[in-house]
């Protein structure tokens, strides 16, 4: 009982809150244009329309949507921003994360408390209510029961983040820019997009820097060599850093069909002999651990052997002669770039 007046207090509390920020708004008005009648949501506005979201949250609902304000845009990590209105299909991701099917309105989150709630994007949110708060994950309420002609808004500090896929978490981290152009490139997006879980070995935008002069250029330029070195960072399943314990010195197959050596020295774990500085960034479709350097398969099965060398040079496949280029420079190198494969 105690609970239930405190909570319902803070309610009331809340409800007059949301009366004196929105004196200026029409009555009634769709989702859509309550949040452009307001002050604090420019970014939230522009968001929907370049996410391409406008038209379905005029539509009939009814929708709850929690709103994040612009200051709480404002306080995403550097670049975020940037990176979400950049890539569409991630921010139309991150927007139905805020959205809930059916009208809720303050009163109903005392029957919701440690509750999971449906999305619009398929993953839930968490309802907690404490202390006279309402929480949804770790964003507060701070203004509830917006009431529009298709829904009702609630207004939160911090904008929810929804659990993404590989690829869209490296597009979204700061450190993957090569890697993502390289996934790209290759034409290996729907291969890191797919349902089945994957263990993914990825290195660093100063990995890729680290390699040789010319040789990141050739892989772009060979988008066969450059698919299997990429699918020797990849593994089937999905492999948490607990579970490397019980692989120290442990050969493991990659997607190339070559293996990898884990080995655990020190407290370090390395692939190879890349180190893994960052462990179990947990993805939808499995999980990311990130490396200080390039993995390097064996390419020599590209290299053209003497009866094809034989043969007139603009016969010779543009893959293999590319693909040798790239060993050699990668072996010319040495080992103290830590990227080619640990020897036993």
């Amino acid at each position: 009982m105690k609970k239930l007046l405190i909570v319902s207090l803070a309610l009331m509390m809340l409800f007059g809150m949301s009366i004196n920020v929105f004196a200026d708004v029409p009555d009634k008005e769709d989702i859509v244009d309550t949040a452009i009648a307001a002050d604090d949501f420019d970014t939230l506005v522009a968001a929907v329309v370049a996410a391409g979201l406008e038209g379905a949250l005029r539509e009939d609902g009814p929708f709850t949507v929690f709103a994040p304000t612009d200051e709480a845009f404002a306080a995403l990590p550097e670049g975020i921003l940037e990176k979400l209105l950049d890539n569409p299909d991630i921010l139309a991701k991150v927007l139905l994360y805020h959205v809930v099917e059916g009208e809720v309105m303050a009163a109903d989150v005392v029957d919701l408390d440690g509750e999971e709630v449906p999305t619009l994007l398929g993953q839930e949110v968490t309802v907690t209510v404490g202390d006279g708060k309402v929480f949804i994950n770790d964003a507060e309420v701070i203004v509830t029961d917006i009431e529009c002609t298709n829904g009702v808004i609630h207004v939160i500090d911090k904008v929810l983040v929804p659990e993404w896929d590989i690829l869209e978490t490296a597009i979204m981290n700061e450190d993957f820019n090569t890697l993502v152009a390289a996934i790209e490139a290759a034409g290996l997006v729907d291969a890191l997009k797919g349902d089945d879980p994957l263990t993914v070995f990825a290195p660093t935008d100063d990995a890729f820097d680290a390699l040789p002069n010319g040789v990141l250029e050739g892989l772009l330029d060979d988008t066969d060599a450059l698919s299997k070195v990429l699918l020797y960072h990849v593994v089937a399943g999905k492999v948490m850093a607990a579970d490397v314990v019980g692989l120290d010195g442990e050969e493991v197959e990659t997607l190339l069909g070559q293996d990898v050596t884990v080995t655990v020295d020190d407290g370090k774990v390395f692939i190879n002999d890349a180190e893994v500085i960052v462990t179990d960034i947990e993805c939808t479709n499995g999980v990311i651990h990130v490396l200080n350097a390039v993995l390097v398969p064996d390419l020599e099965e590209e290299v053209v052997d003497e009866e094809e060398t034989e043969e007139d040079e603009d016969d010779l496949p543009q893959t293999g002669v590319h693909s040798n280029s790239i060993l050699m420079g990668l072996i010319l190198a040495g080992a103290g770039l830590s990227i080619l494969k640990r020897r036993k």
